[in-house]
């Protein structure tokens, strides 16, 4: 029971406490009642598909619609082959297409929430890892309909996840509250991946650890994530996600 006590105390602060007032600040903002009011138009984030011949590969991520926005985002994959006119963006959902495929604008905004950047590749980086994401994108155990599921997963995080462990040359993991992204899609709950420096262990998506060169310190529970980052100054608050800590230069 002493030893209990402080785990609990532990696990409302750290975890239900901003958990609860990132839920109160979503309830009381403006957002769409349901994805027919909500804006899914560019937000002009990237730029435009014919503006170079360069190959592109991009990893987006926002806020997803409805109460659930207050605690997770939703993340996808955006590429481009070289010499190519257009975008071509992949998103697993819990409808349409098994893995969807230009169902929405490259850097389209999700449910009205403004996307952001979590990783790219462009030039002969792109080029060189385009046939990895091609096939990474095509392995995915979960494509079929019905494997789809928002907690613990596999969902839309736990596919771009998937994506990113199988192209070490994105260098990049889903940010803290891409919820679903400890999935362990491919059955293992303990994984170590030299090449990332990383060692990540998931109780099938519902409690987790990972440490690594990417990670930092992290600890989900719950789908919640709490963490430092020491590589990166960063200090990551369930529901709210990283935020920096480095001092700002002048």
């Amino acid at each position: 029971m002493i030893v209990l006590r402080p785990l609990l105390i532990g696990f409302l602060l750290i975890y239900l406490l901003p958990a609860a007032l990132a839920t109160l600040l979503w309830w009381s903002g403006s957002h769409p009642a349901s994805w027919r009011d909500a804006d899914w138009s560019s937000a002009a984030l990237l730029p435009k598909a014919d503006a170079s011949e360069a190959a592109a590969i991009y990893v987006l991520a926002a806020r997803t619609g409805g109460l659930k926005g207050a605690l997770s985002e939703h993340s996808w994959i955006v590429t481009k082959a070289r010499g190519a006119a257009r975008y071509e963006r992949y998103d697993k959902v819990g409808w349409g297409m098994p893995i969807r495929r230009n169902g929405y604008a490259a850097d389209g905004r999700w449910y009205s929430n403004e996307p952001r950047l979590v990783a790219k590749l462009e030039g002969e980086a792109a080029e060189r890892a385009m046939p990895e994401v091609e096939a990474a994108i095509a392995s995915y155990p979960f494509a079929a309909r019905g494997g789809y599921h928002i907690f613990p997963g596999p969902n839309s995080n736990s596919f771009v996840a998937h994506v990113l462990r199988q192209v070490p040359a994105l260098g990049a993991v889903l940010p803290p509250a891409a919820v679903g992204r400890d999935y362990p899609t491919d059955g293992r709950l303990l994984r170590i991946d030299r090449e990332a420096g990383e060692f990540r262990a998931s109780l099938f998506g519902y409690a987790g650890l990972a440490i690594g060169a990417q990670s930092g310190f992290e600890v989900n529970l719950l789908g919640l994530v709490a963490g430092i980052d020491p590589f990166r100054w960063q200090i990551k608050i369930p529901a709210f996600g990283a935020y920096s800590l480095a001092p700002r230069s002048l």
